[in-house]
């Protein structure tokens, strides 16, 4: 049987309100008009207590924190420092990564130093383009300059583990366009970058009405290709398909995503992964309007649906997270994660060695470059 407490446990929490909606967007983030701080803040730590109900949490610590949206930058200094002290009053979580989202608007920027004093050690920063034109087309309401200000501010505000969030293949962008912007972030040194393509997501504007001058397959690889070294040659190691770290910074919240760990989830649409007490593993989902979750979690109801998951979702769900990392996975990782026998893949793993999608090191698996560029094919033997 799986042991629960031998599983790192995170904490998810969604903030879901933005300014405005992106065109790209398909999180669950919805356009701010007066947002409940106080009610809301009330709601996630209600939800919180709920969660440590659940068979075997209450005592196992919580090793990174990371507050998404949404915005999470619209709310105070002060509800922040309220939910995080809130947090650690029922929690131990004294060591834990704490990453808040934030864009680069002024009025998010000058609360940077309230954030950090409220215990905040880590920002990531949605930057997503240096040029206005593109940033313009993305939707985004700030600019060139109130992300280089807010950069700035943040180092500012003591903030020594920054991430930025840059995408590439945006429309009408040119292979030296990408690079550019690529290297304006580097120029900052960052201790990590989040670099990833545009996608165009079902349920979006984009994906209903794609923009011009997208990039082909063919373009979106060479400039993949090129800017992973250039990444390489500024001191930045891949650790995942979009996420570059300089040593010892890879996100540790994200790690454990990747790395098949258990998180709760609290807010309006929040997810959650997390091995109970018996040894099964359920994934659970949050109301994803916010005044729905507010009204659902005041009646102790904010749950949406939970499912025990299968032997046959284990098998492809881990298998989802953990080729996604550059390092793979081991053989004692799979058993220990999801409590199933190795024999269960150790044939398919096999076949896809033979086919050069996936090489292996003794007991370590990971995906090759060509299993890399066909992640989701390399999958489906695995469903």
């Amino acid at each position: 049987m799986l042991q629960a407490d031998t599983i790192p446990l995170s904490l998810y929490i969604h903030m879901p309100w933005c300014v405005r909606k992106c065109p790209y967007c398909d999180f669950n983030s919805h356009a701010a008009g007066n947002i409940e701080e106080e009610a809301y803040i009330d709601a996630l730590l209600q939800d919180f207590d709920g969660e440590l109900e659940l068979p075997g949490v209450r005592n196992r610590g919580i090793t990174s924190i990371f507050i998404g949206g949404g915005t999470p930058s619209l709310f105070s200094a002060d509800a922040i420092k309220r939910l995080l002290s809130g947090i650690a009053q029922r929690a131990v979580c004294g060591a834990a990564e704490v990453t808040l989202e934030a864009n680069p608007g002024s009025a998010d920027s000058s609360k940077f130093a309230g954030y950090r004093e409220a215990g905040v050690n880590r920002l990531s920063i949605g930057i997503q383009s240096f040029d206005d034109a593109k940033l313009a087309v993305l939707g985004r309401i700030h600019n060139r300059e109130t992300a280089m200000q807010a950069i700035e501010k943040a180092r500012i505000a003591g903030f020594d583990n920054l991430n930025l969030d840059l995408m590439y293949g945006l429309p009408e962008q040119s292979e030296d366009e990408a690079m550019l912007d690529l290297q304006q972030a580097i120029s900052f040194q960052p201790e990590h970058l989040s670099w990833y393509q545009l996608t165009l997501e079902p349920n979006t504007p984009f994906h209903h009405s794609p923009p011009a001058g997208l990039a082909d397959n063919d373009q979106l690889a060479d400039l993949s290709a090129r800017g992973i070294e250039q990444l390489q040659q500024a001191g930045y190691s891949q650790y995942e398909v979009s996420a570059y770290a300089q040593p010892g910074k890879a996100c540790r919240h994200n790690l454990n995503y990747w790395q098949f760990g258990d998180y709760l989830g609290i807010g309006a649409g929040a997810h959650a992964k997390i091995t109970l007490k018996d040894g099964t593993i359920v994934r659970r989902h949050k109301q994803r309007h916010p005044q729905r979750y507010l009204a659902s979690v005041t009646a102790a109801d904010a749950l949406s649906s939970s499912r025990v998951l299968t032997e046959d979702d284990l098998r492809l769900e881990f298998m989802m997270s953990a080729l996604r990392l550059n390092a793979g996975f081991r053989q004692q990782d799979y058993e220990l994660r999801t409590g199933l026998a190795f024999s269960s893949i150790e044939e398919t793993l096999g076949e896809q060695v033979k086919k050069g999608l996936l090489e292996r090191s003794g007991d370590s698996w990971r995906a090759s470059e060509s299993g890399r560029l066909h992640l989701d094919s390399l999958l489906l033997d695995f469903s």
